[in-house]
């Protein structure tokens, strides 16, 4: 006599296995390694039948997010300190924070063709509205904070800073005009549109704090196998040699 019951059963579990299968991936990522990620996730679901959902902005407001709730799985920061603050906090898994990469910081000014001496154009460049990344939500616009203090022209320029959010926003304000010029970072200008367009100074790293990003793997994604592959990934030869060609440093 024919039962339904195994065939109930096993019906039930390939259902079950394809849900958890097919749960996506939230990653929070700061804003300036959007695009290095999206390279890394295409070339992951090449190889894993998972899907990642990413969702970008300043690390400030991400990991605002992350303390009260959000459902993330992992969190690629642009600083040190807030991954470290969650792993304090235990909202991370033990032992998963890890420095992905070695960010630089670039001044960017479209409409001219050469940068000689930076400091010298933010002083008297004729520069009217300067964009940075706001210094209290992203390590970009911090480390921009440093580069304007360590040659005093904090109080030179205050009046003519134009805020962005995060780094992804100030890009656009010098992108679109509503700046004359700014800080973004380098990689920003290696992998978008504008890459040969207009002037560029990279800043040296010995004038701002380092841009040491972070990434943590959150407590909620101990037990999902999407997100667990993912983190592999991210730490993997492959993804550092994508992140290198992004404009990077990496380290070991």
């Amino acid at each position: 006599m024919f039962s339904w019951l195994p065939c109930a059963l096993l019906l039930l579990w390939a259902s079950l296995s394809t849900s958890a299968q097919a749960e996506p991936i939230h990653v929070a990522v700061a804003a300036n390694f959007t695009q290095t990620l999206a390279a890394l996730v295409e070339r992951f679901e090449q190889q894993h039948d998972h899907h990642v959902v990413m969702s970008s902005g300043s690390s400030g407001k991400l990991y605002a997010q992350i303390q009260h709730g959000a459902p993330f799985d992992i969190f690629l920061s642009a600083d040190t300190e807030k991954p470290a603050a969650l792993e304090r906090s235990g909202l991370t898994q033990p032992g998963a924070r890890f420095t992905y990469a070695l960010g630089a910081l670039a001044l960017w000014a479209p409409k001219l063709t050469a940068i000689d001496d930076g400091p010298a154009l933010l002083e008297t460049g004729g520069i009217t509205r300067l964009a940075l990344a706001n210094p209290r939500l992203a390590p970009y616009g911090t480390a921009a904070a440093d580069v304007l203090e360590h040659f005093k022209l904090t109080d030179i320029t205050r009046e003519k800073w134009v805020l962005g959010e995060n780094i992804a926003q100030t890009y656009q304000f010098i992108a679109s005009g509503a700046a004359d010029a700014g800080f973004v970072a380098l990689a920003q200008l290696m992998n978008g549109p504008a890459e040969t367009q207009g002037a560029v100074w990279q800043v040296p790293s010995s004038l701002h704090r380092p841009i040491a990003q972070q990434a943590v793997l959150l407590r909620q994604a101990a037990d999902k196998e999407g997100a667990l592959a993912l983190w592999q990934f991210l730490r993997s030869e492959q993804a550092r040699g994508i992140i290198a060609r992004h404009g990077y440093t990496v380290v070991p």
